[in-house]
């Protein structure tokens, strides 16, 4: 071990003198890339043979009772995986590196390099309701970050690895290297530079190149347009933009409350049934459930209805219309339900699958309504794209995202236009109920939600414990005037805390309250400390944020805030001195 190490640290010395930051950021965002491609392919590849190996055997036209019991063993796999084995949660992808960026300056544990793989792989394979692209983001920022720490970066230089790795995992399991860069920029990234560009870049193309050369280089959903964008369809969009919105709040909403729900039940065993049940019910009944959804897609953008119905107990209802109207409102309502019971049982996955699924259902279903009330014939093909389009927009907030990824994942450019048009009238629906995606909302109501607002991550990083002022000289509060005197003539500071044995803090006395009496020699032994002092406010603990600290300090108008540890007198920390490591670190941070 300790060869290895002089050779890592002599490796580390030789690498800041023959190769600046810039190039080595290129190389390592390219490695990157690779890992996550990697990554991807892995969960595809293990989750595609578990579901073959459970399910190959089934037939379209009899339900299986397979369906309840599948979920339930994928998930308590996992639970056995976490518990047992690597001994920590694995945590969900996207909001757990949004979290890392936010409050844990970049730091994701080791395990996540390997444990997200293994525990989609069981939920999806099994069953669970939930998508691949939330874990392989998670494993490629666990290897960015950890990459980061083993090369000694800096945060900014570790959350550019993040970046990379969220940007390479959605190139590799979407095979959409654009759209990877614009969801990064909306959803992770925390601020774009030319610095932080070309990175991305690499990442973006070195992942997707690592799908095709295992997954293959055509596109995800395969759609041939055949009725190009027809202007008399607008008001069509615009209304499926306002349903999908309105879906997208409804997703949110449901989401959040079970997943609150869930989070209320100490008893992990009471989750996971509970959990596995409900899930199972529901699989059971709408086998288009089952899993990330990626054939029943694929079935809505050829315009069929196949995927409500096969392996059904409605198998023999696909002929009646109603019927179909029914089951495709109740498939769009319960998959929700489906994501979020598979993560309140204790599976892992993400939710951009649902939403897709949810998505291109709701287009299919709107085109179906208004050609079945004759109002108009419309292309089912593009109305399920538009569809899940508005949902991306809506429950991700990430208009942009969604419409480069819909148009590279199914090739559909052609129909730019109408997806735009869902895309901004879906999250401009959204916004009125919902000021956060489902990503956000717990940061943003914990207060720790920063990567979009550089002051606030800066503010994050810095620590009340750092900037803490010790030169103050102290005094007793049953000191006399003549004392302080004589105290105050040693001291630099215009502000002499009061003690008491225990160090506790008990007042301050400002020198410029008492200027008018310090000369007063008559008054040396007869006026006491404890009635020149005042309990000084706002007070300021150690383990404050530096956010909170900024405000006490607008707030107060004061430039000294004194720190109190369990009431005990720890020093001072000062208006000056904050701005000052904030405008050194806010510098650092954004140089390219």
């Amino acid at each position: 071990m300790a060869v290895i190490s002089s050779l890592i640290k002599r490796f580390l010395i030789w690498r800041v003198k023959n190769i600046d930051d810039r190039k080595f950021m290129i190389f390592l965002s390219i490695l990157v890339g690779i890992v996550v491609g990697f990554a991807a392919v892995i969960i595809k590849n293990s989750v595609h043979l578990i579901q073959n190996l459970l399910t190959n055997d089934f037939a379209l036209q009899y339900h299986n009772y397979m369906y309840f019991a599948y979920p339930a063993i994928g998930i308590f796999l996992v639970y056995v995986f976490t518990k047992f084995i690597i001994k920590r949660s694995v945590g969900h992808g996207i909001p757990t590196t949004l979290y890392a960026i936010s409050k844990n300056n970049g730091k994701i544990r080791q395990h996540n390099m390997f444990s997200s793989i293994i525990t989609s792989a069981l939920t999806v394979g099994f069953g669970g309701s939930v998508g691949l692209e939330g874990p392989t983001v998670a494993t490629g920022a666990a290897w960015g970050s950890n990459i980061g720490r083993f090369f000694h970066l800096n945060y900014r230089q570790v959350l550019l690895l993040l970046a990379c790795a969220g940007s390479g995992a959605m190139a590799a399991i979407f095979k959409a290297p654009i759209a990877a860069i614009v969801f990064v920029l909306e959803v992770i990234m925390l601020d774009l530079t030319l610095a932080s560009l070309l990175p991305l870049l690499f990442a973006s193309v070195s992942a997707a190149i690592t799908s095709y050369l295992f997954l293959g280089m055509d596109v995800l959903y395969p759609i041939k347009v055949v009725e190009k964008f027809n202007i008399n369809e607008i008001p069509y969009y615009i209304l499926l933009g306002i349903l999908a919105g309105l879906v997208s709040v409804y997703f949110t909403r449901v989401y959040r409350f079970l997943q609150n729900w869930f989070d209320k039940q100490k008893n992990s065993f009471y989750r996971w049934v509970i959990g596995v049940s409900a899930l199972g019910i529901l699989i059971f009944f709408f086998p288009s459930l089952y899993g990330e959804g990626y054939e029943a897609i694929n079935g809505c953008l050829q315009g069929t209805n196949d995927h409500l119905f096969n392996n059904s107990i409605f198998y023999n209802l696909q002929d009646n219309m109603i019927w179909v109207f029914v089951i495709f409102i109740l498939v769009i309502l319960f998959k929700v339900c489906a994501t979020s019971f598979t993560f309140g049982a204790g599976g892992v996955g993400g939710i951009f699958a649902p939403t897709l699924f949810i998505g291109a259902n709701t287009g299919l279903l709107f085109a179906q309504v208004i050609q079945y009330f004759g109002l108009k014939n419309l292309s089912y093909s593009n109305f399920a794209l538009v569809g899940m389009v508005g949902l991306i927009a809506g429950v991700l907030h990430a208009p942009l995202t969604a419409i480069f990824l819909i148009a590279e994942i199914t090739g559909g450019y052609s129909l730019i236009m109408p997806l735009m048009i869902g895309a901004s009238v879906s999250f401009a629906t959204t916004r009125i109920f919902e000021k956060y995606s489902v990503y956000t909302y717990q940061l943003a109501r914990r207060g720790e939600l920063f990567t979009h607002d550089k002051d606030k991550v800066v503010l994050s990083i810095l620590k009340v414990s750092k900037l803490i002022e010790t030169n103050f000289l102290t005094i007793h509060e049953n000191a006399t005037l003549g004392n302080l005197v004589k105290v105050i003539a040693k001291s630099k500071r215009n502000i002499v805390p009061v003690i008491d044995e225990d160090n506790t803090l008990l007042g301050i006395v400002f020198i410029n309250d008492i200027r008018e009496i310090m000369f007063e020699r008559e008054k040396y032994d007869s006026v006491y400390v404890h009635e020149l002092m005042y309990m000084p406010s706002p007070i300021v603990t150690p383990d404050e944020s530096m956010e909170d600290v900024a405000k006490k300090f607008k707030i107060s108008d004061h430039y000294n805030l004194p720190v109190v540890d369990n009431g005990r007198y720890v020093g001072f920390v000062s208006r000056a001195n904050v701005f000052s490591a904030y405008r050194n670190l806010l510098k650092k941070f954004s140089e390219d």
